[in-house]
């Protein structure tokens, strides 16, 4: 699927501490990698959100978003039909934030307050009704709950070559002793190096690439059937047990808001 390449404004400065900015996006679109000197928070009241670090990628469907530090350097990517709410914080505004790239929860109370004040104008009146609507707007997302949307990627140059290949071929179902003899190295190295750079085995990192990657076929509404055969699952029952493992819910429950 084409993506089409989404303009980063170039702001010299914040004109507010908090400053928002809407986006309807009918097609697959991304950003070309970039960073800039506030915080960012990637939210979609529709579509699927991917944050792309060089530590690893960050996935946000509705309900959740991607909270990006100042000066890391980042790609957002968003699926087809998404509807953004992006946020840009400034440094001083966010002293007990998150100091690392990470997805959170937005609650209903979060929600409403963004989408409220999505509707500010950009140079709101900060001693006013608009200002403290903007603080308590961030004191929330300040104590915002971490989720698990985010996959890890190790800097081996052997372990990102099989990473890339299961990012784009999510259905592999090569082992581990197979991926050894294909990148020169022993499977009991791969093993190693994988769990101590990215703090997961294989095999939990395969599947969590793969839970993650169905999440915007999902939202998009496919067919469960659909979406676990893409993902590499042998069966439909073999993908809802680990989504729910995974994510608490079944993949049904899991965008009801």
């Amino acid at each position: 699927m084409p993506i089409r390449e989404r303009h980063v404004p170039q702001l010299p400065h914040l004109p507010r501490p908090l400053f928002a900015r809407n986006e309807s996006l009918t097609s697959a679109a991304g950003t070309r990698r970039h960073s800039h000197p506030w915080v960012q928070l990637s939210y979609a009241i529709r579509g699927v959100l991917h944050v792309h670090t060089a530590a690893g990628s960050f996935v946000a469907p509705p309900q959740r978003a991607v909270w990006i530090p100042a000066d890391l350097e980042h790609e957002v990517f968003s699926s087809p039909h998404t509807e953004m709410r992006s946020l840009y914080l400034s440094c001083e505004s966010t002293g007990s934030g998150p100091q690392e790239c990470r997805v959170i929860e937005i609650d209903a109370l979060t929600r409403e307050l963004i989408r409220r004040f999505c509707e500010l104008p950009v140079e709101y009146d900060e001693q006013g009704p608009d200002g403290r609507l903007a603080q308590v707007l961030l004191d929330q997302l300040a104590v915002a709950r971490g989720v698990g949307l985010s996959l890890p990627l190790p800097s081996d140059t052997r372990l990102r070559r099989l990473c890339r290949q299961l990012q784009e071929t999510p259905d592999d179902q090569r082992t581990l002793v197979q991926w050894s003899l294909d990148l020169g190295a022993s499977e009991k190295t791969l093993r190693r190096l994988f769990l101590k750079e990215t703090g997961l085995t294989f095999r939990a990192w395969r599947q969590r690439l793969r839970l993650l990657g169905s999440l915007e076929a999902l939202e998009q509404g496919r067919r469960v059937t659909e979406v676990a055969l893409a993902c590499g699952y042998d069966s439909t029952s073999a993908f809802i047990a680990a989504f729910r493992q995974h994510f608490g819910v079944t993949p049904g429950d899991f965008f009801q808001p």
